[in-house]
């Protein structure tokens, strides 16, 4: 586990997994060892099962992604990487610079066969599921190719993992009609139209939280916009309700009673039961955890990064890319 924006939650995360996964064989926390040491001490963990590796550099948020990973070699998320692609480690978990996590585990770890880029999958929560947005933030330029790629591997994660029998794809764009949008989400209708994949066709906004399919497909940039989107929507909407709630009793008592639905609905708009966002494609397990993520959500990123291993995520898109290019025209390495 790597972060750079203190060790107080990412330790604090640790013990709560090594508390509750018994079959968790060894925690790897990196970062400043004497400020690591504090925390478990204060948590009065002295579980064997956790080793502190030592990193003096911190990627600042300021930092351009891929200079950081030059520049910056003893940092923790790149210390991190390096113990998996050493085999020390099955994983890594980073809750810090989102692009330099990306941008380690892509030129230290590589992506997989037949992937070109790696993309961010992000849960999102609605009225009656849960569904896979991919990429989430990982790759803003991306091309046609890279897209079709994010809907295989997301159809891969929503089958293995949330165990949806066969994944309905969607593509975002600005119409439900496969003439409308950019050229790029043309491109790739007709690619994933094409293919064998559950294909459902174009979504628009607000589809999203009223009947989304199980995979939305759509660039970084577009991805992380709604993706931050949701959370600031989600978390205003319950400032809200609380502001009007407390302007009088009669709503205070009405609330009162309606508490255990406010809990539920709470509770499913959480990103701290989500944990963290797989990042797809590369040769190695990364989960992305948020920025401000609490013990919870650390301990919940272990539980993702420990299911993306159980259900072999990894050999499962590889085998997917394989069978789609014998069955279509190979993919061509996209150098855009």
């Amino acid at each position: 586990m790597g972060g750079d924006f203190g060790p107080r939650n990412i330790v604090g995360g640790a013990v709560m997994a090594l508390r509750a996964y018994a079959h968790i064989a060894k925690l790897y926390l990196v970062g400043d060892t004497p400020r690591i040491e504090a925390e478990l001490k204060r948590l009065r963990c002295n579980d064997r099962r956790v080793e502190i590796v030592h990193s003096t550099q911190v990627v600042e948020m300021s930092d351009a992604a891929a200079d950081a990973v030059r520049r910056k070699k003893d940092s923790s998320v790149s210390r991190a990487v390096d113990l998996v692609k050493k085999g020390e480690a099955a994983a890594i978990v980073s809750a810090g610079h989102t692009g330099a996590a990306v941008a380690a585990t892509t030129i230290k770890l590589r992506t997989l066969p037949g992937i070109d880029r790696p993309g961010i999958a992000a849960i999102i929560p609605s009225e009656a599921n849960i569904f896979v947005l991919i990429d989430a933030g990982a790759n803003s330029d991306a091309c046609a190719e890279h897209l079709l790629q994010y809907a295989i591997m997301g159809s891969v994660y929503s089958r293995h993992v949330l165990a949806y029998k066969r994944p309905s794809i969607g593509l975002m764009s600005i119409g439900g009609e496969d003439v409308k949008g950019s050229e790029l989400t043309k491109e790739v209708f007709k690619m994933l139209k094409q293919s064998d994949l559950n294909f459902r066709g174009n979504v628009e906004g607000h589809d999203l939280f009223a009947d989304p399919p199980e995979v939305v497909v759509c660039d970084g940039f577009v991805g992380n916009v709604i993706l931050k989107t949701c959370e600031s929507v989600a978390d205003a909407i319950f400032k809200w309700l609380k502001h009007e709630l407390m302007k009088n009793k009669l709503r205070m008592a009405g609330a009162y009673l309606a508490q255990n639905a406010f809990r539920a609905i709470k509770k499913k708009t959480n990103y701290e039961e989500y944990g963290g966002m797989p990042l797809l494609g590369v040769n190695g397990i990364c989960i992305i955890a948020h920025g401000a993520s609490t013990p919870l959500a650390i301990k919940n990123a272990l539980r993702v990064a420990a299911e993306s291993i159980e259900q072999q995520v990894n050999p499962h898109i590889v085998e997917e890319v394989r069978r789609y290019n014998e069955t279509n025209a190979p993919l061509e390495p996209a150098i855009r």
